[in-house]
């Protein structure tokens, strides 16, 4: 069984790790279920294992928190949502890049349910969606915004950290760093890309889609490909 919380309002990023550390502890041990945690944080910055300082273009604008989760440098922030996902990958089949690719498959489930295409890209950690009213991009190509984020951590094959999708986050904020190390392409929203959802509708999504791509009778790696 999976337990599903959704938590209204803000929730700071130190409460958040303790209760994700804890969490993961206790599913180690057997002493709890697995958990899927719904929040929105304030404005803030994180810094994962790959984070440069040199793309944290403002450091003072917005509180920055070093984790241990992999990635470069992310923005959490209001209508933005947040899926801490704290999972048993050892039950799971201990494979941490078919894990990865089955987060990114989730995320591309809950878009589809708004007839949104999320892609992910080699070398690009992520969801992305192409903008072709915008601007080709320097090699000819169709532009990209990211719309979603992906960063996990393990501790005894039990996740935690997770997915952030962008819903109606304030874009500007992610000025302030270079998001996931990758400068030449932009972010997006769900109601920048003309999609009035809400957080509502967001979540339902998200929970139909994890039960397509974690059920026990989907493949372990979607698509019969590994994960990256």
């Amino acid at each position: 069984m999976v337990e599903w919380i959704t938590t209204e309002g803000l929730t700071g990023f130190a409460e958040a790790e303790a209760f994700m550390e804890a969490r993961a502890t206790a599913i180690a041990a057997g002493a709890a279920e697995e958990c899927i945690w719904l929040v929105e944080h304030p404005p803030l910055y994180t810094a994962g294992t790959s984070a440069r300082i040199e793309d944290l273009v403002d450091p003072d604008r917005f509180p920055v928190h070093v984790t241990k989760r992999g990635g470069q440098y992310t923005y959490h922030g209001p209508g933005q949502r947040i899926a801490y996902v704290m999972l048993d990958v050892g039950a799971r089949g201990r494979d941490v890049r078919c894990f990865v690719r089955q987060l990114e498959q989730w995320v591309i489930a809950t878009l589809g349910e708004f007839n949104l295409r999320g892609e992910i890209r080699p070398k690009r950690v992520g969801v992305w969606v192409q903008r072709p009213e915008k601007p080709r991009q320097a090699d000819g190509g169709v532009a990209e915004d990211k719309i979603a984020a992906i960063g996990i951590r393990l501790r005894r094959w039990v996740s935690f950290h997770g997915i952030s999708i962008n819903v109606e986050p304030d874009l500007s904020h992610f000025s302030g760093i270079v998001p996931c190390g990758i400068s030449e392409h932009g972010v997006t929203s769900l109601v920048d890309l003309g999609l009035p959802v809400s957080m509502d509708d967001v979540d339902l999504a998200l929970r139909r889609g994890f039960e397509t791509v974690f059920s026990s009778a989907a493949p372990l790696c979607p698509d019969g490909a590994a994960g990256r």
